[in-house]
């Protein structure tokens, strides 16, 4: 029964075509940003050069490897370090490596090889300008660069994937929390439910922005902090919900039935009064999913969110804001906000609609 019962509800998910689809380009999209490592980065995917492969994505390699004179990590962007692999430690490389790369290829006599990722900067990275940062779109930096030269599209690939991990790792825990909390209120009700009630409306009061605010004066606010701030106000969201399914349903005859024949109160929470808390559920979770996101990128785009050394698309709207003449930075982070809540929340609504027992019964 159960495993008919969640075929239907994947066929209900499927029917409703701008949920499916929805969830196909997004997991698609987070899929390749869980690898933006191997997307965007500063050094090679892979080298050979000297009979010899290497591996810099992994690796700590220094310029010792190649034939140069600094035992520091090998800065890969630099032409003379190229010319040193391609040319396989050819001299000449530190007078003129543009043109002892150009010779090479022209007589072919090159036997290194490089192999970039798609875009040839990290999140970090300060790439070397010829024009004043922020620098508009071009070919080599499709997206532009923010106001400390960095490229906007690696960012925007990282900030993707720490804002979606962050979002949905704030809505499970805040989830299995307050549906915990909801259930336990409505389930026991009398006194359980009383003091549980005030408490919440007591911690409802609590300015959350004010108070992570306050905490990020003494506290080195880094992901795992702000993901427990950020969790622990948010899991009020569903206990009313998930209370009031519960109140309602506990006194139905098969949960009588169900106490009188000596199911434990675990198996009648969980197996027979939650699944009908459900629906009403998976309603709220998009709330949850995009305020958290939400909150990561104002706090961010105040400056008391994750630490500068972090991607953060809330910070590249407050760069969007302090360099108006950049257009490109407002655009970039208005697109990548659109669509990544847009399509959360078709994939939620989907998701809801394929829970509600009134279509999974037809």
């Amino acid at each position: 029964m159960s495993k008919q019962l969640n075929w239907k509800r994947w066929e209900n998910f499927k029917k409703n075509r701008r949920a499916f689809y929805s969830a196909i380009i997004f997991g698609m999209l987070f899929f390749l940003s869980l690898f933006a490592d191997f997307i965007a980065n500063d050094k090679p995917l892979y080298i050979k050069s000297q009979d010899k492969v290497y591996f810099p994505i992994f690796n700590f390699y220094s310029e010792v490897e190649f034939g140069g004179d600094l035992k520091t990590e090998a800065i890969y962007a630099d032409r003379e370090i190229q010319c040193l692999i391609l040319t396989e430690g050819n001299d000449d490389c530190w007078d003129s490596p543009e043109t002892v790369i150009s010779e090479g290829y022209k007589n072919k006599t090159n036997e290194g090889v490089i192999i970039w990722p798609l875009v040839r900067f990290n999140h970090n990275t300060i790439a070397d300008l010829n024009v004043p940062a922020p620098s508009p779109p071009d070919s080599e930096h499709w997206l532009g660069t923010d106001d400390t030269a960095r490229d906007v599209l690696a960012r925007i690939i990282y900030g993707f994937r720490i804002s979606v991990i962050f979002g949905l790792t704030v809505t499970f825990f805040a989830s299995m929390v307050g549906i915990f909390a909801g259930a336990m209120q409505g389930y026991f009700g009398g006194k359980t439910d009383l003091f549980t009630q005030r408490f919440i409306e007591i911690w409802n009061s609590v300015p959350s922005l004010y108070v992570i605010i306050i905490l990020s004066a003494f506290l080195r606010i880094d992901f795992l902090i702000l993901m427990l701030l950020i969790t622990l106000f948010s899991w009020t969201a569903l206990v009313g919900v998930v209370r009031a399914e519960f109140l309602r349903a506990r006194n139905f005859e098969y949960v009588m039935a169900a106490k009188a024949l000596g199911v434990s109160t675990g198996s009648i929470i969980f197996k027979h009064l939650l699944p009908n808390a459900m629906v009403a559920t998976l309603t709220l979770i998009p709330f949850i999913l995009t305020g958290s996101i939400g909150s990561l990128a104002a706090l961010d785009f105040l400056g008391f969110g994750l630490p500068a050394s972090y991607p953060s698309l809330g910070e590249l709207t407050m760069q969007a804001k302090q360099n108006l003449q950049a257009p490109w930075l407002g655009l970039s982070a208005f697109f990548v906000f659109s669509i990544m809540l847009a399509l959360l929340v078709f994939i939620f609504e989907g998701i809801r609609d394929a829970f509600d027992p009134r279509k999974t019964f037809v």
